[in-house]
This record gives structure tokens, sequence and C-alpha cells, in this order.
């Protein structure tokens, strides 16, 4: 039943599966247009061309990486312009870019089911290689795709090359960040919440007059709205450009769902049975458009996506997940002054089982140790003494969890803490310290917050918001609050990360430039700028 080499179908096949893919594996056997080698993408993009949501790769390990596409004619058409119903899907992944050298590949079923979307685990790749992939329907094919997987782990790793970003509102700006990205040449991309934003979209700033489809001007409430809302994000080239560049492992942080929401409670406090039935539609929304493996797919408004990642001996990254576990935010949530409520050793912003797993991870032998997460652990105080306030959605709001976490990685002696997180629409350079009103507290590690992708518009160098906070916050080194994203180096010696800012968002094609170049020496938690 195989067409050229290695074609595979999916485990788990049952014998009536099996007796379906045996018809379609042998019709696609004689699909002259199927033939390896025979379809191309196409200079001219025809009516039906199914992969306008482009590809992406993701969650690498040592010996396997997630494939992704979702498939769409018309992205900004009801169901992405498809008829209800199951499309055969080929996947080729290579040793080239031109496909001479495939070293696997399948067929899959894209479902109206899963929104037309494939998740496609390809095993028994080797550790550390860079690979090309593209998947075909019919006589089309999909743009190529560049991925890597994860060094073996515990073998010797020189040099890691990889990007974080976050909060990439798209009716504020272009994303001309992501653009850079591409260009990068990186290991993998880190991105850390808000892929969409929620929000009704008023036909105004940056984008006004782009197509977008029907549901964008409400809330999105239901599946079809969310789907709707990823699809309008990914129809942008330069975010489909920055997905096929690179893997990517992603979490989700607040607008995904519903602005600062918390476990079952809403920003708008509605009945919890019906926010849970918002959160189930947010999260299968999120698997859909994500490339993470199959077995995150959420059940109902349940979905685990903290996970480990683990790059030779050189760095481990627990990717955390802040907002499906955590209690409601201290004082009603915004900014408020810390107190017992915020002290508080029963509240919790990751919750025990994952406060376990992160401090699990602290005993890795590799050199490096990072958190990629949703939001900053540092206080960004602005005002001094009694006028000293910190938000309260932050881990600012939950300091226990603080304290327990860097307690934690202290006394098991990780010696190369790290965080690096979004959310704050500012580029934000400081200390991590268990208390941050007592200044002798001691260093233990560095945090790194991306400033957005597009959220907050065109932002400045520095504004009234960064002012305040260097004033009220010393452990805090350097801020800035233009848009753009973070793109770092890690060797066994240091960690360097340039500060990748645009002049604007406002319009397409702004030019790119680094900022500052902040570097970490390894074994010591002190930040150099430059």
């Amino acid at each position: 039943m195989a067409i050229g080499r290695d074609l595979t179908l999916r485990a788990g096949t049952t014998r009536r599966q099996f007796l379906t893919w045996s018809a379609l594996v042998g019709a696609l056997a004689f699909t002259p247009q199927l033939r390896p080698g025979t379809a191309r993408a196409q200079s001219v993009v025809p009516p039906d061309y199914p992969f306008r949501l482009g590809v992406a790769s993701g969650d690498p390990l040592p010996d396997s990486v997630v494939l992704w596409t979702r498939l769409a004619t018309d992205p900004f058409a009801p169901q992405g312009g498809l008829t209800p119903g199951v499309v055969p899907v080929r996947w080729q992944i290579a040793n080239d870019d031109r496909f001479a050298d495939v070293a696997q590949e399948g067929v899959d079923l894209a479902t109206e089911f899963d929104g037309w979307s494939l998740h496609i685990d390809v095993k028994g790749l080797d550790a550390g290689r860079e690979y090309f992939y593209r998947f075909l329907v019919g006589p089309h094919s999909s743009p190529v795709g560049r991925t890597k997987t994860a060094p073996a782990l515990g073998a010797s790793l020189a040099q890691l090359d990889f990007a974080w970003a976050s909060c990439q509102k798209w009716e504020d700006g272009f994303f001309g960040a992501h653009g850079d990205i591409a260009s990068s040449n990186l290991d993998v991309v880190f991105f850390l919440g808000d892929y969409i934003y929620e929000y009704a979209i008023k036909d105004e700033g940056a984008r006004a007059g782009e197509k977008r489809p029907e549901s964008a001007n409400r809330e999105t409430m239901v599946l079809g709205d969310y789907r709707d809302r990823y699809a309008m994000y990914k129809a942008d080239a330069n975010l489909a450009a920055a997905h096929a560049s690179a893997p990517w492992i992603s979490t989700f942080d607040d607008h995904e769902v519903d602005n600062n929401w918390a476990s079952q409670i809403s920003q708008d406090t509605d009945d919890p049975r019906e926010f849970l039935l918002r959160r189930a539609d947010a999260f299968k929304a999120w698997w859909e458009n994500t490339p993470v493996r199959g077995d995150l797919r959420p059940k109902g408004p349940e979905m685990k996506v903290y996970r480990r990642f683990g790059f030779g001996d050189l760095v481990d990254f627990s990717v955390l997940d802040t907002r499906q576990y955590r209690s409601d935010q201290a004082h009603g949530d915004g900014e408020h002054f810390q107190d017992g409520e915020t002290a508080d050793p029963s509240r919790t912003i990751t919750g025990a089982e994952q406060e376990k797993w992160i401090l699990d991870g602290f005993s890795s032998p590799s050199t490096w140790n990072f958190l990629a997460h949703q939001t900053v652990i540092s206080d960004l105080a602005e005002g001094l003494d009694g006028n000293r306030t910190v938000g309260m959605d932050p881990w600012s709001g939950y300091e226990a969890s603080r304290h327990r976490i860097l307690d934690g990685a202290r006394d098991r002696g990780a010696t190369n803490v790290a965080s690096i997180v979004g959310d704050i629409h500012r580029t934000i350079v400081s200390e991590l310290r268990r208390d941050y009103q007592d200044q002798v507290s001691p260093v233990v590690g560095v945090e790194i917050a991306t400033t957005s992708i597009a959220s907050g518009k065109d932002g400045a160098d520095v504004d009234s918001t960064g002012a305040a906070i260097a004033a009220g916050s010393p452990h805090v080194k350097y801020g800035n609050a233009r848009r753009g994203y973070l793109r770092g180096r890690l060797t066994p010696s240091e960690w360097r990360s340039e500060v990748r800012v645009l002049g604007e968002v406002s319009r397409p094609g702004a030019a790119v430039r680094t900022a500052t170049t902040v570097t970490v020496p390894e074994g010591r938690p002190e930040i150099q700028v430059r």
C-alpha cells in the first residue's frame, strides 16, 4: 500500500478504519498529482488552494517533531471556505528542501471535527538535525517548512539560538517582528501567550479596511468564532513565515480565552458553568491552531499544557500554565499594594501539582534552567514606600508562589535560573529575588520579559509607565516600550539576548533594530546591558 518510501498509517487504527485507509491509499497510489515530486507550490494561487493558513512545526524532541497545517480555501469565509467532510492530506519530511531525499511520508485525514487541522507526530528522526517538510492535497503543495529536532538528552551542545515573543493584537499593528524572526535561522521559537485577542474588532487603526471574517465584529464566545479569529491572524504573511522557519514551543495566556481569567472565573464573573463551556471552545481552537502533539487535545475545559523540553546538556525549558490552576486575583485584580492577601500561602498561581513539577525540574543536570511562561515573577512596582503598588495578575499578586519556587531553586542548588515571559507589552530586564521590598534579599536568577509583537500600538523607547517602574523598582536594569521580540543565544558560558524592536508597527515594512544587548554569565545572576 506504500506510495514512494515509508508511507505510514497512523497508530491506533481499527480494522474498520484500516479498510477505509486501504481504499484511500490504493486510490492515492493511482493519483498522478500525488506521486513523489510531482506537486509544486503555485506561483499564482488558484481559488481552491487549501494551504492559505500556512504550515508549522513544534514541540521538538530528540527523535520527533510535530508537523501542523490547517486547511482553508478562504480564511475569512465560514468554516474556511470548506464543505464539511474529510480531506486526505499527504505529508513529507525530507533531509533537503527540494525533497530529493525524503526521510518519511504518510497520509492523514483532515476532518471537520478538528477544523481541518493536522498534528503529525513524526517519530524516528535523527537528533539535532535540520529537516524540511510539506503537505500535499490533490495537485496542491503547501509552502515548505524548516524544522529541527532537539539534540540528544545529555549530549554536549555548544550553542542554542532561540527567540521568545508574545501579544500580537492584530488590529494594533503589523507583524513585522515575525518577519525578522523568520530570517533569523533559529533553533526554536517560544510563543508565550496572547496569540489572539478575543475582543470585537473595530474597523479602525493600523489595519482599517483589511478583510476580516464576519465574526470579528463581536467578542469570541464559541468555537466557530475562535476558529475564525485564528484564521484571520494566520493569514498574515509574516506570521506564516515565522511559523515555517523553525519549530515553535507554545503556551497560552488570558486572551486566547478571556482577559485576565483565573481558573473557572471570567473577567466579568460569569456563571462558572457557562464560562467553562466557553473555555472548552477556546482550548479546542487553541489546540487546533497550535503545533502541539495530539495528546494535548483538551478534554472539555481541561488541557494539560505544562511540559518540559531539554536541549542536550545545555538547558531545560519548563513551559508553564499560570491560568488554569490559579487562585482568583487578589483585591479584585488591577494595581494594589502587597499585604496579607497577596502573601496568603493558600493562594497559588500554578496549582499544587504543577508547582511540584516545577520544583522537580530544578534538579536537572543541565547547565541552564529556564521557566518559559506568561507573565513576570518580578515585582514591577510603581512608587516607593507607602505609595508602592504592583499588579495583582502577575506573580507579584501571588507572593507565596514566588517564595516557594525561588526557595526551591535555591534548595536544589540551581545556579542558572532564568525566566522568559511576555504579557506586559514592554521589554523588562530584572533580577529574580524572593522579596522585592527587601533590597538585601539575594538575587537568585534573571528574568527577561519580551515586549509585544503588536499589542499596544507603536510604543516608545521610554514611556510614563516605564519611567515609573524604573523609579520604583531598583531591581529592573533595563526597559523599553517599543514593539518587537527577544532573540537569544545560549552557550555553556553565557546567555546573550538582543532586544529587537521596531520604530513603528502602524505601517508595514518598518525596520527592525537591536535596541540593546543583555548578557548573563554562567554561574552568576549578573545583568550586563550594552
